[in-house]
Parts: C-alpha cells; structure tokens; sequence
C-alpha cells in the first residue's frame, strides 16, 4: 500500500472509531470506511446516495480517494477514462471500479 493510501485509510478507520491496531478494511470495505470518515455522523451510507450532494465526498479530499481506490483496486485511474458520475454513488464505485453488480436490494 503506497504511503498516502495507508495513511489515509488509516485515518478513515480511526475517524470510523475503529482502533488502528484491529485489522486495517480492504477492497471495498476500505473505500466504505474511507467515505464513513469524511461523515463521522453517519453509520451507513445508502447505495444510491449521491455521495457529492451529501458532502460525503468533495473536491479537496477527491485526489486523497482516488488513491485509495487506485490501492483497493490495484489500478491505477487515469481522469480521460471516467465520468464524474461514476463516483457519485457507492453502487456506481462498486460498478465502475470493483465490477461487482449494484446492492441497492431491488
């Protein structure tokens, strides 16, 4: 895991109220526990909330998750191949860059 990836999934968790000692979220896990940290008055986040209209994800801590998602994914995400519409919700990370079906329960 590259430096500022690790750290700032560490902080996520430690925001989350996770101690740093438990085992460190990955994959997937680690982008919830990312976003969950930037809103610690949320427990959840809902599939198909827009993640930019909640602040749970803005344009300072946008470059700080990409690089989690590029570490989670083990790919690196060049900007002329996405949209910004596949980071507004976690169905469409989850689409986009875990190709894994949506989990909005319907």
């Amino acid at each position: 895991m590259s430096g500022v990836a690790e750290q700032t999934t560490q902080q996520a968790t430690q925001q989350a109220g996770q101690p740093a000692a438990q085992q460190a979220p990955t994959g997937f896990d680690a982008v919830i526990h990312y976003l969950l940290g930037k809103r610690p008055d949320l427990t959840s986040i809902d599939p198909e909330l827009d993640l930019v209209e909640n602040r749970i994800l803005d344009s300072l801590g946008f470059v700080n998750f990409l690089y989690v998602l590029e570490e989670q994914t083990g790919e690196e995400i060049l900007m002329e191949n996405v949209t910004p519409s596949d980071f507004r919700t976690i169905n469409a990370i989850r689409k986009r860059f875990f190709h894994e079906s949506d989990q909005s329960g319907s």
